[in-house]
């Protein structure tokens, strides 16, 4: 079978909220693109195995913006709400561009067809979640605000595919970003037919996060850390891979894996409250904010909770929202196939792996430290999530950086067929590989024990023991090639969670639990690979030392 060739001005790798609106503005730009989608349809309602492939598609609460019209809101306030709720390990100024950016790229959200709610004289509704001061949360169907934004992206981008300003490869894993005297060209891909390539002078990584590093989470199954792999392998910095946010309410389900259901934090700001199984509140006396307090203290609270109880979850008490199911419909759809009753009023909830602070280093416009490489989205590391992710700027920030990034494409567009060449490439085509690989079961359990919530030393030892002992396999299947990139994904938090020994946001180090906070605190970490090993970039990293 012969190797399928394509170019293009920009391969974007990924088809969530970042990908998808880099794909539309770059192509209103004059770009031809093309998307690498590991899934097996862009557009959500085809995806055969009943599960959509976008982490965006399952996003509930909404989108965090700052509209002009709202008085008791701005920028420099919901700058402060990001700053604290990341434990001040943000970067100030690019948080600032991002969040003022938000309302243009709603507004073009809106222009390509996303439907918001709105109340009876047509303004936009809004709620609350936890970190936030006031309510600026706007959302679409109740609390299928990402499902909103999927499919509106995905009909937007089926209309440019058909002008053949876009095309879509569907099926396709990305393997390898091809990178010629330090510059990334364009990318390998395994896709239903066999291997291709495609080749353009800018590649945007927007594959979303690493949730399947544990044994339950809130992402799809796609969100095995590819595009953290792939960024690494090219040698990109990372930065902030310590801080994993678990969202304080998934549903309990006894012994389930995988994909879980989010229970929305817009619930608690509609008035749910969070209690233990003797009807006590969970975060009483921890926090001013209660129960809206950021996600880090408030996943916390209930993991101290389960503890105090000895009860294998908390419970979310719905009981005074009038018309819950239409007001939240998707979690109400979530509970039904769980086999669980809407009419109860409490709900079953635990911590649940939900997002990836940290991730590839970019600047504020997705410039990742390999020229020709760009990141947007849960990957990128931007500086605006710091230690914790304030709820909701996860679309907000995929819709900014999407055109952002798609910006930056059309800056340092050139001629790709003029530019790259098969004979220019290091090295023959090898579509397979041999990388260390660890069993996926095995690493999930691993990962959720001792490098879940909460870590100690002793912990990340054994886990980086059990990276170190790996059995190398063949890269042949799409599975093969996210086991590597699960493997290479936990290696590099086994590694960052090592070296900040003291607890900060969502990294809570049980071994030295006080907290390091401040502007001036200890700064962010980074690490680059280099001839296989995960090597510090400007801060010394302590040994792991194994206690087997």
């Amino acid at each position: 079978m012969g190797l399928d060739l394509a170019y293009a001005d920009l391969v974007v790798v990924g088809a969530g909220v970042a990908g998808l609106t880099a794909a539309l503005h770059a192509a209103e730009s004059g770009l031809r693109v093309v998307i690498c989608n590991k899934g097996d349809g862009h557009r959500p309602e085809s995806a055969s195995s009943g599960e959509h492939s976008t982490s965006t598609y399952y996003a509930q609460g909404g989108v965090a913006v700052v509209a002009p019209d709202i008085a008791d809101d701005s920028v420099d306030l919901h700058l402060r709400d990001t700053l604290t709720a990341g434990a001040h390990l943000g970067d100030p100024d690019i948080s600032r561009e991002i969040l003022a950016d938000g309302w243009a790229a709603v507004s073009r959200l809106l222009g390509w067809g996303a439907q918001f709610d709105r109340d009876a004289a047509g303004s936009l509704t809004r709620t609350r979640e936890g970190g936030h001061s006031v309510r600026r949360i706007i959302h679409a169907g109740g609390d299928a605000t990402g499902a909103q934004i999927q499919q509106a992206l995905s009909a937007a981008v089926a209309d440019a595919g058909t002008r053949g300003d876009v095309r879509v490869l569907d099926d396709c894993t990305v393997t390898r970003i091809v990178v010629v005297n330090g510059r990334a060209v364009g990318v390998d891909y395994l896709g239903g037919k066999g291997p291709g390539t495609v080749y353009a002078p800018t590649v945007l990584l927007a594959t979303g996060g690493s949730g399947h590093l544990f044994a339950a989470t809130t992402n799809p199954s796609g969100a095995t850390a590819d595009g953290l792999a792939l960024a690494l392998r090219a040698g990109a910095d990372v930065a902030d891979l310590e801080f994993v946010q678990f969202h304080p309410t998934m549903l309990y389900t006894p012994g389930a894996r995988g994909r879980r259901t989010l229970i929305t934090e817009a619930i608690r700001g509609e008035g749910g409250r969070l209690v233990d199984v003797d009807g006590m509140s969970v975060t009483a006396g921890v926090h001013p904010l209660g129960d809206l307090a950021p996600r880090d203290v408030v996943a916390n609270a209930v993991t101290a909770a389960i503890e105090r109880t000895g009860h294998p979850c908390v419970y979310l008490d719905v009981a005074a929202i009038d018309d819950f199911t239409t007001r939240f419909p998707t979690v109400t759809a979530g509970l039904r196939a769980a086999g669980r009753d809407p009419a109860d009023a409490r709900i079953p909830v635990v911590p649940g792996a939900h997002y990836q602070c940290g991730g590839v280093v970019t600047d504020a416009y997705g410039r990742t430290t390999v020229p020709g490489l760009l990141a947007a989205g849960e990957l990128a590391r931007t500086g605006l999530h710091g230690g914790n992710r304030l709820a909701s700027n996860s679309l907000l920030e995929g819709l900014v950086m999407g055109v952002r990034t798609a910006d930056t494409a059309a800056r340092d567009r050139v001629d790709p067929a003029g530019e790259v060449r098969i004979a220019d490439r290091p090295a023959a085509f090898e579509q397979v590989r041999v990388e260390q690989v660890v069993d996926r079961t095995t690493l999930q359990d691993a990962m959720s024990r001792f490098v879940g919530l909460r870590r100690d030393a002793d912990g990340l030892a054994h886990v980086a023991a059990m990276l170190d002992a790996a059995d190398p396999r063949v890269l042949e299947t799409r599975r093969d090639v996210e086991d590597a990139a699960l493997t290479l994904a936990a290696r590099a938090v086994v590694t960052a969670a090592a070296a900040r020994t003291r607890s900060r946001g969502c990294h809570v180090r049980t071994d030295e639990p006080r907290t390091a906070a401040g502007p001036d605190a200890e700064p962010s970490h980074r690490f680059r690979l280099v001839d296989g090993e995960l090597c510090a970039v400007g801060v010394e990293v302590p040994a792991l030392t194994s206690v087997d």
